[in-house]
C-alpha cells in the first residue's frame, strides 16, 4: 500500500491565485528575456536565441523562488558552468551519445562542487551536446550568450516581479539587519540553532539541495511558536503519548512477542482482547527478569510451584497472558506529566498505558516523558 501511496502528490494543495501568479511571472520573464535574445532567426554569430532550458529555469524562479536551487547564484552560475562544461566536452568528443552523457554527468558534478546546483543546468548541457553546429560556431561564447545573459535576464525579471507581487526573491531570510538596524540577529534568533548547526542537520538528512539554512531556521521558528500556542496549561498525557500502538492478544505466543520486541525496538507491549479492552502490559525488562528468576530459584521451595506451572502449560506454549503485568500504573488522557513522573520513578515501569473507558488510547514511554520535560525546560530558559 505504501508503494502505491508514494506515487501520489508530494506537494500540498496550491491556491489557484498562486498558480496563476507563477504562470504569469514565467510568461512575463520569458517574454522580456526574449526581447533581449530573440532575433528574426537563430544568430550563430552572437548567440541571440532562446533555449529550452530557460523554460525549466522559469519554473524554479517564479513557482518556487524560495528553493535553494532557484537562487541567483544557483541559476546564473549553474547554467553558465554547465554550458562551459558541455562546450568543452563537445570540442573533445565526437560521438553523439558519449557527448550527451558526458556533458550532463560532468555538468551535474561540477555545479554541485560550485554550490550552484540548478536542475535546468542539466538541460543546458544536453542542449549544447545536441547542437554541435551551434557550438562549433559559438564555442565558449555559448556560455555567455545566450546562456549567461539569458539566465541573468530571467533572474532580474524574477526579482522585480517578486517585489511587485508581494513576494521575496532572492530569498535570504537572515541577510536583513536586526530590529535595531545592526547586523546582530534578534535575541530570540540568537537563542536558536546556529547556522553551522542547521547546516549539519541538512547534511545529516541529505537535504542540503532541497532546503536552505534560512528556510529551515524559519520553519523551526514558526513550528516552535505554533507549538507554544498549544500549551495553555500543564502538559497532559494526551499531548505526549504515542498513539500508533502495536498490541498483542492474550493468546499470542511468547515467540511472537519476542519477535515484536526485536522488530520494533519497543520496551513494552499492551495486551488487549478481541473487543479492544485493555488487559495488561508486557514489559521487556520483566520478561528478562522472569527468565533469570526462573533459572535461579529452582530450589526446594519453588519446585512444586514450578512443576505445576509446567504441567499447566504442557499442552500449549507460553502466551502473553502468562507473563503480562496487570497491576501496573495507568493514566487517562488528562493526567498531567507531573503525575506521570512518580509512576515511572522506579526501574520496573518504563511505560504507562493511557486508558479511556476500558480501552487503551495511547502509551506514554519514558522517552516521551523525557522529551516533554526537555522541551518545557528549554522554553522556560
Amino acid at each position: 500500500m505504501q508503494v502505491f501511496r508514494s506515487f501520489g502528490p508530494a506537494v500540498g494543495h496550491v491556491h489557484s491565485r498562486e498558480a496563476m501568479r507563477a504562470g504569469l511571472g514565467a510568461a512575463v520573464g520569458l517574454g522580456l528575456t526574449g526581447l533581449l535574445l530573440l532575433s528574426p532567426s537563430i544568430d550563430l554569430e552572437w548567440g541571440r536565441y532562446l533555449v529550452a532550458p530557460f523554460g525549466a529555469t522559469s519554473v524554479l524562479l517564479f513557482a518556487v523562488p524560495n528553493s535553494p536551487l532557484a537562487q541567483p547564484w544557483s541559476a546564473v552560475v549553474g547554467n553558465t558552468v554547465a554550458a562551459l562544461v558541455a562546450v568543452a566536452v563537445c570540442l573533445l568528443v565526437s560521438d553523439p551519445l558519449i557527448r550527451v552523457v558526458a556533458s550532463v554527468g560532468l555538468a551535474i558534478s561540477v555545479t554541485m562542487m560550485c554550490c550552484a546546483l540548478h536542475p535546468p543546468a542539466g538541460a543546458v548541457a544536453m542542449t549544447a551536446a545536441l547542437s554541435p553546429d551551434a557550438i562549433e560556431s559559438l564555442g565558449f561564447w555559448f556560455a555567455i550568450m545566450p546562456i549567461g545573459l539569458g539566465t541573468a535576464a530571467l533572474v532580474a525579471v524574477a526579482m522585480c516581479y517578486a517585489r511587485l507581487s508581494g513576494r521575496r526573491y532572492p530569498f535570504r531570510q537572515f541577510d536583513d539587519p536586526g530590529p535595531q538596524g545592526i547586523e546582530d540577529a534578534s535575541p530570540i534568533e540568537r537563542l536558536g540553532l546556529t547556522e553551522s548547526e542547521l547546516s549539519s542537520i541538512l547534511e545529516r538528512y541529505r537535504q542540503s539541495f532541497n532546503l536552505g539554512v534560512e528556510d529551515l531556521a524559519r520553519l523551526i521558528g514558526a513550528a516552535e511558536i505554533q507549538a507554544a500556542t498549544h500549551e495553555t496549561g500543564p502538559l497532559t498525557a494526551t499531548q505526549i503519548m504515542s498513539t500508533d500502538l502495536v498490541t498483542v492478544a492474550p493468546d499470542t505466543e511468547l515467540v511472537e512477542v519476542a519477535d515484536l520486541f526485536r522488530r520494533h525496538k519497543f520496551t513494552s507491549l499492551p495486551v488487549i482482547d478481541k473487543s479492544g479492552k485493555f488487559l495488561g502490559v508486557i514489559f521487556q525488562i520483566h520478561l528478562i527478569g522472569k527468565a533469570r528468576e526462573d533459572a535461579l530459584r529452582l530450589d526446594r521451595r519453588f519446585v512444586p510451584a514450578f512443576r505445576r506451572l509446567l504441567d499447566s502449560r504442557r499442552d500449549r506454549p507460553v502466551q502473553a497472558k502468562d507473563i503480562m503485568s496487570v497491576a501496573g500504573p495507568r493514566a487517562t488522557t488528562n493526567t498531567p506529566i507531573s503525575a506521570l513522573l512518580p509512576m515511572m520513578a522506579d526501574g520496573d515501569v518504563d511505560a504507562v498505558p493511557v486508558i479511556e473507558h476500558g480501552a487503551i488510547t495511547g502509551i506514554v514511554t519514558r522517552t516521551d516523558l523525557i522529551a516533554a520535560l526537555a522541551r518545557s525546560v528549554v522554553r522556560k530558559v
